[in-house]
């Protein structure tokens, strides 16, 4: 069997993760994020994968592809693994609140959950299952994303492009210690801005229309939308606006991200968003729709999946059930696709897109045995 074949060490993983997560990449600083995408070119490189990389486009990072095709006719479907190499942390966040640093079972770092743990991982994994087979029955590439944290609004058609040709998607997001991720909530982006009419702030009356004002009651009535129990959320994550205090500001313009984890849910968000106006008669409100995940529920290829999936974490020592999650990813795409698609394959951990962000160490062994072995399986099944 090859999960008892091979051999993985923890130090040995957690050492270059650290040195992934040694290299900031926020998804809007494409030059970062493009430096990121040379060290994983480096390791696909050594594994002996083909190089393919589309560059940026939309002030975006490039695309990196890494193909092992073995001696399969071109165009066979294989496995994708897809991930992404961007991360929420803005340059700096490693010389000030997180630093690459261990404390017992936890290595913390910017973006070392979320997700570039989990890619490694799944580098190291194939790497490993290659040195013990020179050749696998079906095709495997991996796809490194470079704006998933900002919707992938520059890279959604070519993964849903390449996730077609694929057999299986296997997504190496952060893991659960109880579950598969085999279904993701649709997730909505909304712009809102507010124009209103400037005017001086110190005069007793005025002429003026303060755009935040405005922005302020409806913050509170769109974040009144959220329905917790039905894990229906609308959050306002970014908000920006006015210059001079004494200055009744004209402008501010606020980011809403919606989560749905139905259709009817998805159908209601929409309506919502699309009925907000603005309650003063001064002040236009404007209201931009944003990129779109997908609702990614559970269907018979993801089942099919999950029957591979599941013997594996058992013969590991994981006992593993399977549910639909928040916190969307580029499976989202692929999943709703019809592809069969298993996500949460990466490692575990907590405090992701936070100062606390972290993986534990302890979970980087059974956790690559748990993707080499289901690589192994599906190679198998395919023979």
């Amino acid at each position: 069997m090859v999960i008892e074949t091979l051999k993985f060490d923890a130090e040995e993983i957690a050492a270059t993760i650290s040195k992934w997560v040694g290299l900031e990449s926020p998804s809007t600083d494409p030059a970062a994020v493009n430096r990121m995408m040379d060290l994983a070119k480096e390791t696909m490189t050594a594994m002996g994968a083909r190089i393919e990389r589309t560059p940026g486009r939309d002030g975006y990072g490039d695309v990196l592809i890494g193909r092992f095709s073995f001696d399969h006719p071109t165009g066979t479907p294989g496995i994708l693994v897809l991930g992404h190499l961007d991360t929420v942390h803005p340059v700096g966040t490693l010389a000030d609140e997180l630093p690459v640093r261990r404390d017992g079972d936890q290595l913390f770092g910017p973006g070392v959950l979320d997700m570039k743990g989990g890619m490694y991982l799944a580098c190291h994994a194939v790497e490993k299952l290659l040195a013990l087979r020179t050749r696998l029955n079906l095709p495997v590439t991996f796809m490194f994303i470079p704006d998933e944290e900002v919707g992938s609004p520059s890279t959604r058609a070519l993964i849903e492009e390449t996730a077609k040709a694929h057999k299986y998607v296997l997504v190496p997001e952060p893991g659960r210690d109880t579950h598969f991720t085999s279904g993701r909530h649709a997730f909505l982006r909304y712009k809102l801005h507010a124009h209103g009419k400037p005017a001086h702030a110190g005069h007793a009356v005025s002429v003026g229309r303060s755009a935040i004002s405005v922005m302020a009651r409806l913050i509170t009535e769109v974040e009144g939308y959220s329905d917790i129990e039905r894990e229906i959320t609308y959050r306002v994550g970014n908000i920006r606006g006015g210059g001079f205090v004494n200055t009744i500001p004209a402008a501010c313009h606020a980011e809403v991200l919606c989560v749905a984890p139905t259709a009817a849910a998805f159908a209601e968000v929409q309506a919502r968003m699309s009925a907000i106006s603005s309650p003063d008669p001064g002040v236009q409100i404007e209201v931009e729709v944003g990129p779109v995940r997908p609702l990614f529920q559970a269907h018979d290829g993801t089942m099919d999946l999950l029957s591979v999936a599941q013997p594996v974490a058992c013969d590991v020592g994981l006992n593993l059930d399977h549910g639909q999650f928040g916190g969307g990813s580029d499976g989202n795409f692929t999943g709703a696709l019809g592809v069969p698609t298993l996500d949460g394959l990466g490692v575990v951990g907590a405090g992701a897109h936070t100062k606390q962000e972290h993986l534990l160490v302890s979970s980087l062994v059974p956790r690559a045995k748990l993707f080499v072995g289901l690589v192994a399986a599906l190679s198998d099944r395919n023979a």
